[in-house]
């Protein structure tokens, strides 16, 4: 089991690698992502060719919201897991689009 200190250094690697494996052309409109951790907090810009993302919560109002553990976001994002209805009543992952991060995952490769 890894420490929180150690998910969220693993957050920091994850996100920065995001723009090199961005798939162009997945969204056909710009939108926001603000992803919230116990530690970290980042934004997501997401245009037709290309992810930025920043540190903290830089828009006033996101497109897509998401609220979880970083153990958990680690689970999607590497191992495949994808949160079920189960996760969402349970507060495990919490989102105001959740079929938005559909979308975003997509828009990595994340099928």
């Amino acid at each position: 089991m890894s420490s929180p200190d150690a998910d969220a250094g693993l957050i920091d690697e994850l996100f920065a690698a995001m723009p090199n494996q961005y798939v162009p052309g997945v969204v056909s409109q710009a939108a926001n992502y603000y992803f919230s951790f116990e530690k970290n907090k980042k934004t997501v810009r997401l245009t037709s060719e290309r992810a930025v993302v920043e540190d903290g919560k830089t828009v006033d109002a996101a497109d897509c919201v998401c609220k979880t553990t970083a153990a958990f976001f680690i689970n999607i994002w590497r191992d495949g897991q994808r949160p079920g209805m189960g996760a969402f009543l349970s507060g495990k992952i919490k989102s105001n689009n959740p079929t938005a991060l559909e979308t975003f995952l997509r828009c990595f490769g994340k099928e």
